[in-house]
């Protein structure tokens, strides 16, 4: 393994729209709103990626510490617990990309007033606590509730907000299934990761659950976010464009079908994938439906 393709596995690429969808919806909303600004856009991007690097280096870094990267483990590798990247390397591009995102909350707050400020360090904070710290709250089963909040409600909320500092309804609305569809990412991770996490005192959400539960946790997320979408467009509250989403809720079937049915890892790898190629495409669609001023 070369040394830029350890950082791109650590960085975890397969993650990053997880950051990206919130922003083109938030840019997609203000586009068609007739408020969106360009810099806003980019400068909200640069930020959300940042945070989402970071999150992925201090996990890699954070999880090795305390052991629950084993050998067992069937999710993709992480770079320190193979030891291919020294955990004071992974910390101090932990804080590079903390830093690049300090500097795009910098701006942001220059373009859109001192609560952008608040909302990156309350994301900074909760990105640090998801496995770091002395009470991680990702090994107590709240991990879902922070993904959903902070890349469902803050992200989408936030990247809107940036343009001329409104947060419509519609906004506020249309994060509630983008949140959804990003939990779902973390719900398969974690249902992958069972027995491991277990093991190793990793104590998600789904080792509470269990599988049974957890499968229906995540049906529950990828099914009902597209009704949502389609009731909001419906009433009004939402541009009626965005309901061409719906669309695309049969391919919610593929990670449901296969986590209902595998428990190995590379099944469950494919799983999550399909699970976040959905939640980017849902986002493209939902963004492109608001841009339409329709």
């Amino acid at each position: 393994m070369t040394t830029f393709q350890a950082w791109k596995t650590a960085a975890r690429t397969h993650t990053l729209p997880a950051a990206l969808v919130p922003v083109l919806v938030g840019g997609g909303l203000a586009y068609g709103d007739d408020v969106y600004r360009l810099d806003a856009f980019v400068w909200a991007l640069i930020g959300a990626l940042s945070i989402q690097i970071a999150a992925n280096f201090a996990n890699d870094a954070s999880d090795a510490k305390r052991g629950a990267d084993t050998e067992n483990r069937l999710g993709p590798p992480r770079m320190v617990a193979l030891g291919v990247i020294t955990p004071t390397r992974m910390w101090a591009a932990t804080w590079i990309a903390v830093g690049v995102a300090s500097v795009a909350g910098v701006v942001l707050t220059l373009i859109a007033g001192p609560l952008i400020l608040v909302i990156g360090v309350a994301s900074l904070v909760a990105m640090l606590g998801y496995v770091g710290g002395p009470i991680p709250y990702g090994y107590r089963g709240y991990g879902e509730i922070f993904v959903f909040v902070f890349f469902g409600l803050v992200a989408t909320v936030g990247s809107r907000y940036v343009h001329d500092m409104a947060a419509p309804l519609s906004v506020w609305l249309l994060a509630v299934p983008i949140g959804m569809l990003v939990t779902a990412i973390l719900v398969v991770n974690n249902y992958r990761d069972i027995e491991t996490d277990e093991a190793a005192g990793k104590r998600t959400l789904a080792v509470f659950l269990g599988r049974a539960r957890t499968r229906t946790l995540f049906a529950v997320l990828v099914y009902g976010s597209f009704p949502l979408i389609v009731l909001f467009a419906v009433v009004g509250w939402t541009p009626q464009a965005t309901m061409f989403a719906a669309l695309l809720a049969p391919f919610a079937a593929g990670p449901v079908r296969i986590i209902n049915a595998k428990t190995d890892g590379l099944a469950l790898i494919r799983a999550l994938k399909l699970t976040a190629t959905l939640h980017l495409w849902t986002g493209v669609v939902l963004a492109a439906g608001a841009a339409m001023r329709l």
